[in-house]
């Protein structure tokens, strides 16, 4: 019967799917536009470019489709309906019916004409081992390459499936009492390629392929007596965890599964980990690996929120069978946060069917590597669930939820005690006047900084600190978050600043050895787990080393909860349940503003603040509060807040509050914007009348352009009167949201010019 479903549900995505897109009447002109967009900003990809000249296919009309800037939900229909248990699976095949259609392609149905020929034999001793030649398909044509370990003792036997590439991980599971079941659908063996001149009509991927060829083994072990078929386990590491988990939701007959470091397009979502998190976006994963995934989905490269499906929904079509994501607190490939998103979403599916307890995380210290330790857990883990034995997994989730701070801090926050913000109300002072003076504003903004700080929250006790040497970051680290070398021109110096925080002072080499002093740049990167603030997969150099080639000192560090700081934002709640996230950033911040000013080679009236999305929000709250920055460059950064409501389509001001609580007391204003105490007009004023650069790339979903050109407009009044006319700049950029070699070099020389810095070209970048 299962089978059946399978067969049944290839053939209703081929019918669906099987068309090229073509442009809709009357759109032609805008599809062109946003294909000629694509065609100018995306890096080149000649697979891609080739796959566009055969199927003269067009980007979708991006407006005809919604807003979902966080994750889509996997319990509501596309038409909007909610999804009930008893209703479950109709929307499991609307779901892998849009899979097919934007990232695996069409499969064929299942053959049901596999054999085996060439099966040859030979006993070890704990084992007897088979390789056998599957055939099927038409004529059985297609051909693939299947290596069984059995062990010795009583049938039947439960078993470990994995890609060639795995091999070493079935001898454990061999050892465990597991047949290991080892198939050529990996990069290390690949029988799946030929396939594509087999089934000629289908455009299935690489790593679809590979998960099809995993069904294809388990209709070999069902005819087998050694085999346990109720308990199946497939498993892959990096782009075979992908694949494993592509192979569970088309395959109901794979009882459990484990996908190992599986990253973007993986257990990442598209729009938790793009290039705006510093990750493996859509872009550089469909133009590095341009046959892993279906082509179309280049078309959604800065626009996933157009993307009508994403990475938990595929997670959620395994429900409710057992499934283990593994993954590497610092693995480039990946993000703890995105990974923890993914698990929220994917688990409604799983509690709703009753089997909340089947979606496990399981963590990893250091980088994407695995050793036998980590695969003897994912042993334990399939023991548990096989009901073979039971292991305790530590650890739980690591990210805290807007849940998490309002159960810690009991605040109940009442919008309705808050005043309605008025429109152009930025000048008028506290006794309802037009601000015409210095002195009057300055008593406005103490008010502004009163409204800052309580949104930030309750700070606790702080102390000045310098730099030292003394908790510097080590070489180990420092080698896995890809910073322990320094190119040719560029010294290094590790330093602790603040409250204990380790940074990298990054500058030309031997400048600390010259008379004159160094203008400072503290870059503040955006979200960047895994990597803090060296971006896990770039283009060019990275940006603190293109900055100190400017002839600038750069004070590079991570943020809580990135990179080397990860653990750090397990118990931060519990810790300071009336703080925020944000505000120990901007503490964090202005620490290394102080640290910087006691260092005899920086001159102390020129450090600048740097910052990408999140960094740029963390530098315009710092500057606000410290008048020894000397100017800000916030580059993605601005989002208004009262404006920026729900049906915008960006996700609110919910994304700082609910999806990442970095300032969980404006969590309560969702739905009642114009009573939030401040805004980004202020915090810009708040800077006035010291220099700032705010750059938005074109294409960002995050804001929209009419509310953040309303906002500098707004905030460029106060700069006016207060002596800063003309140092509030907007510049949009020509890209998607990324920090792009093409956008630094705009950013750049437009922050060299606010600094007077030497008008010498930037290096070029390797």
């Amino acid at each position: 019967m299962k089978l059946a479903c399978i067969f049944l549900l290839s053939l209703c995505c081929w019918n669906a799917w099987s068309a090229p897109t073509q442009p809709t009447p009357g759109n032609l002109q805008k599809q062109q536009e946003s294909l000629d967009e694509l065609f100018r900003i995306l890096p080149k990809s000649d697979p891609w470019e080739r796959w566009m000249g055969v199927k003269r296919q067009y980007p979708p009309d991006y407006d005809a489709l919604p807003s979902i800037p966080y994750l889509p939900d996997p319990l509501r229909f596309a038409s909007g309906k909610v999804v009930t248990r008893d209703t479950w699976s109709k929307r499991r095949q609307e779901l892998l019916i849009q899979f097919m259609q934007y990232v695996t392609g069409t499969f064929p149905a299942s053959p049901l004409n596999v054999r085996a020929a060439n099966i040859q034999s030979h006993e070890e001793p704990g084992c007897f081992v088979e390789q056998v030649v599957l055939e099927f398909g038409p004529d059985h044509q297609a051909k693939l390459h299947v290596e069984l370990m059995i062990p010795k003792g009583q049938p039947p036997f439960p078993v470990f499936m994995t890609q060639d590439t795995h091999r070493s991980w079935a001898l454990i599971a061999v050892s465990r009492g597991y047949i290991g079941c080892v198939y050529a659908g990996a990069d290390s063996a690949d029988d799946t390629a030929a396939w594509t001149k087999v089934w000629p009509d289908h455009d299935w991927t690489k790593l679809t392929r590979r998960a099809w060829a995993a069904s294809r083994c388990i209709d070999y072990l069902h005819t087998l007596p050694v085999v346990d078929t109720n308990k199946i386990a497939l498993t892959g590491h990096s782009r075979n965890g992908k694949t494993a988990l592509i192979g569970a939701a088309i395959d109901y007959r794979i009882n459990a599964v484990i996908s190992s470091s599986s990253g973007a397009g993986g257990a990442c979502s598209y729009r938790m980990f793009s290039e705006a998190q510093f990750g493996e976006g859509i872009e550089l994963i469909t133009r590095s690996f341009p046959d892993w995934l279906h082509p179309r989905l280049r078309f959604f490269t800065g626009r996933e929120n157009k993307l009508p499906i994403d990475q938990p929904e595929l997670i959620a079509c395994i429900a409710p069978r057992p499934c283990l994501i593994s993954s590497a607190l610092n693995d480039s490939v990946e993000s703890i946060y995105a990974v923890e998103q993914t698990f929220h979403s994917a688990r409604r599916v799983y509690e709703m069917l009753g089997k909340p307890e089947e979606l496990n995380l399981l963590y990893r210290p250091g980088s994407h590597e695995t050793k036998a330790q980590d695969i003897e857990k994912y042993m334990d883990w399939l023991d548990t669930v096989f009901g073979r034995a039971h292991f305790d997994f530590p650890g739980g989730l690591i990210f805290p939820t807007y849940s998490d701070w309002a159960n810690l801090s009991g605040e109940q926050i009442d919008p309705g005690k808050f005043p309605l913000s008025v429109t152009h109300s930025l000048l008028k002072g506290i006794d309802g006047a037009t601000v015409t003076s210095l002195g009057e504003w300055n008593l406005k903004k103490a008010v502004l900084r009163d409204r800052v700080l309580w949104a930030l929250g309750q700070a606790p006790g702080y102390a000045q600190a310098g730099a030292s040497r003394y908790g510097s970051e080590g070489l180990g680290e420092a080698t896995m978050l890809d910073r322990a070398n320094v190119p040719q021109g560029l010294q290094k110096r590790g330093i602790n600043f603040g409250n204990y925080v380790a940074g990298d002072l990054y500058f030309p080499t031997n400048a600390d050895r010259s008379a004159k002093k160094l203008p400072a740049i503290i870059w503040l990167h955006p979200v960047s787990t895994s990597h803090g603030y060296v971006p896990g997969y770039r283009r060019g150099e990275a940006p603190h080393l293109a900055m100190a080639r400017l002839g600038c000192a750069v004070l590079a560090f991570d943020q809580i909860g990135n990179g080397s700081r990860i653990e750090e934002v397990r118990n931060f709640y519990p810790r300071y349940p009336h703080w925020s996230l944000l505000g120990k950033m901007v503490e964090d911040t202005l620490a290394a503003v102080e640290a910087l000013q006691k260092i005899d080679y920086v001159d102390s009236e020129r450090i600048y603040l740097l910052g990408y999305g999140l960094g740029g929000m963390v530098a315009m709250h710092a500057a606000a509060l410290d008048d020894h920055i000397a100017g800000v460059i916030s580059v993605a950064g601005l989002s208004p807040m009262r404006t920026d409501t729900l049906d915008k389509g960006t996700g609110g001001i919910a994304r700082w509050t609910h999806w990442m609580p970095l300032e969980p007391r404006l969590g309560a204003f969702v739905g009642q914007e114009q009573r939030i105490p401040y805004d980004y007009d202020e915090l810009l004023a708040m800077i006035a009348p010291r220099p700032v650069l705010i750059f938005r790339p074109k294409i960002d979903y995050t804001s929209t352009l009419a509310d953040v050109q309303s906002c500098i407009q707004g905030a460029d009044m106060a700069f006016n009167v207060l002596g800063g006319s003309g140092r509030l700049k907007f510049v949009e950029l020509d890209d998607y949201n990324r920090f792009s070699p093409e956008s630094q070099k705009v950013i750049f020389d437009h922050f060299k010019r606010m600094t007077g810095l030497s008008s010498q070209s930037i290096p070029a970048q390797p």
